[in-house]
This record gives structure tokens, C-alpha cells and sequence, in this order.
């Protein structure tokens, strides 16, 4: 049985900065950054939405020498394909607890 429950405000905040550019891997912590979120937040978030297929993920191919490899995130096409529909819900007005109606529209 699927789940119907909405995404969390800080999920969403997630999906619409993976959004922006979804071919390119992101770091969870540049992520922490950007959206000001803690680490024990961001990757609970992450890894739940790699665990639905929403994520993919893979390590870092070229770690900083001293540095232990970190893993990388972008969006699949179910992450693609939930994030539009959560923004034509918001252009329909129906609340999803963030507005991820692109630029414009």
C-alpha cells in the first residue's frame, strides 16, 4: 500500500533544491547548507527518499586526498515526476507546504 502522507516541509525544501539542477549530484552537507538544515535532519531525509527511488546515489569518484569519500545525491525520474506533481498541486492551489511553483508561472 503506498503511502499518502505528505512530505514534510524540510523533505520538500529538499526536493525543490534538487529540483533546480536535477542531473547534477549534490553533497548532503552542501545541501545542510544551503537549505540550513542539521545533519541528523538531512540525512534521514536523504536516505528515506533514496530507500523510494526517489534519490540516486553514488560515491564520490575522486575524494580529497586525507578526506574519506562522501556520497553524492540527485534526483531519479520518480523524484522528477514527484516534484512536478507537488508543483502543479501548488499551481492548483492545493497547500503542500511549500510553494514549488517554478519562476513565472
Amino acid at each position: 500500500m503506498p503511502r499518502t502522507r505528505r512530505p514534510s516541509a524540510q523533505t520538500l525544501a529538499v526536493l525543490h533544491a534538487l529540483s533546480q539542477q536535477p542531473r547534477d549530484w549534490r553533497y548532503g552537507y552542501d545541501l545542510c547548507l544551503e537549505l540550513n538544515l542539521k545533519a541528523g535532519s538531512m540525512y534521514p531525509i536523504l536516505m528515506r527518499l533514496a530507500d523510494r527511488d526517489l534519490l540516486a546515489t553514488m560515491w564520490e569518484t575522486d575524494p580529497v586526498a586525507g578526506r574519506p569519500a562522501r556520497h553524492l545525491y540527485r534526483l531519479t525520474r520518480s523524484g522528477m515526476d514527484l516534484v512536478a506533481e507537488l508543483k502543479a498541486q501548488s499551481a492548483r492551489g492545493r497547500r503542500v507546504g511549500l510553494d514549488l511553483r517554478t519562476e513565472g508561472a
